[in-house]
């Protein structure tokens, strides 16, 4: 039974062993341990600040990064605005054009037909006025044969003449 009951004086060298190895572990092992600790527990709140950091930097990225797409796409829509529009007013400035050209166009060939059907005009005129003189040359020269009827055309030209205003 001496095993399970312990004497006075393997208790007193226990406790004076406790003691000690108490103070030992105070003075030399207790400092550094909870000097490590404290350095860990600082390690780990600043590495937690770094992360919070690096999160908020993350969120604060992630904010930019929409804003720039919203702006990139607004800049997208409006150049795609722009470019229809710029297209359409081409289109619409060569219809026009194209449509002044062909009123010109017409106009210089209506120009054109009426000059030369004035032309044409201008020449009939020449030929029926050349075949009226060789037709009143050959008229004139088949009755005025005689002098007598010379004098009497001319005399009655001449009396026309008189009463022309």
């Amino acid at each position: 039974m001496d095993l399970v009951t312990p004497s006075i004086g393997l208790i007193f060298w226990q406790a004076i062993l406790f003691i000690l190895l108490f103070f030992l572990l105070a003075k030399f092992a207790w400092k550094p341990i909870l000097r490590l600790i404290e350095d860990r527990e600082e390690y780990l709140q600043a590495s937690l600040r770094v992360a919070q950091k690096a999160q908020q930097e993350m969120n604060s990225l992630e904010l930019e990064k929409e804003i720039w797409l919203k702006q990139s796409r607004a800049q997208r829509d409006l150049l795609l605005k722009e470019t229809r529009t710029l297209s359409d007013q081409i289109i619409h400035q060569a219809k026009e054009n194209a449509q002044n050209e062909r009123h010109e166009i017409l106009l210089q060939t209506k120009i054109l037909i009426e000059n030369q059907k004035k032309a044409a005009l201008a020449d009939i005129k020449n030929q029926v006025a050349d075949l009226s003189i060789s037709i009143a040359e050959k008229l004139l020269q088949k009755e005025l044969k005689n002098d007598k009827e010379q004098e009497k055309l001319v005399s009655n030209l001449l009396a026309d003449l008189k009463d022309f205003p």
